[in-house]
């Protein structure tokens, strides 16, 4: 009998679960609707969807992402172009043979790795050597090439060229050869590489790589 009562019971529970649980599934499925005052399951659209131009992305489609618009307008949340230029685009076509610059005023740096030799004749470096820009490359160098130059730029002789004590043959830049390059061709190493070592275009800058040559030369002229 207590049986019995515990298997009707349970049933009946079973059936008001599966009664109570239509109206939620409706409640969650109504709240992915999107509106004005109504952003469904998205809080503040526009922080997802930006609304301002992106020069890199152009959707011509004025319906685009209607579904989920959050505005009065005519225009979808992810319609992304500018009628105000040619072909819609958001970007404006740069004057012919001009060459974008970066914000120290310099041209990207074209020359290839194999073009050592012609770096270093005709490269100058765009910093004076003051106190500022050799204590801005110190402190760029201390970051980017201690590890393998160490701090004196001792090369593999330098106790505190962790990597260069390991790996030997790093030349001590005020020895030899070495102590004669031009700005240039340290300049050119750094961009490139040269031997075991590798490019660093990537983790420096142009400018800054500048500011480190203007420090490894006072390292250079080391009595």
């Amino acid at each position: 009998m207590k049986r019995n009562f515990k298997l009707k019971s349970f049933k009946m529970l079973k059936t008001t679960y599966k009664i109570l649980s239509i109206p939620a599934i409706i409640l969650v499925l109504g709240s992915c609707g999107a509106g004005k005052d109504d952003t469904g399951t998205e809080y503040a659209p526009n922080m997802y969807h930006a609304v301002s131009y992106e020069p890199l992305i152009q959707i011509t489609e004025k319906d685009a992402g209607a579904w989920v618009s959050s505005d009065d307008d005519e225009y979808g949340e992810y319609y992304s172009s500018n009628p105000n230029n040619p072909h819609s685009m958001n970007m404006r076509v740069p004057a012919e043979n001009t060459v974008a610059r970066s914000e120290n005023g310099m041209l990207p740096y074209r020359l290839p790795a194999d073009s050592l030799e012609l770096a270093a004749k005709i490269l100058k470096n765009p910093f004076p050597a003051n106190e500022q820009i050799i204590e801005e490359g110190k402190v760029l160098y201390t970051k980017y090439c201690t590890h393998c130059h160490g701090e004196k730029g001792g090369g593999s002789m330098d106790e505190t060229a962790k990597v260069g004590g390991v790996f030997k043959g790093v030349p001590a830049y005020n020895v030899g050869r070495v102590a004669e390059v031009s700005g240039g061709h340290i300049f050119h190493v750094i961009t490139h590489g040269k031997g075991r070592m590798g490019s660093h275009a990537s983790q420096v800058q142009q400018a800054d790589r500048w500011k480190i040559v203007r420090y490894v030369q006072t390292l250079q002229n080391q009595e």
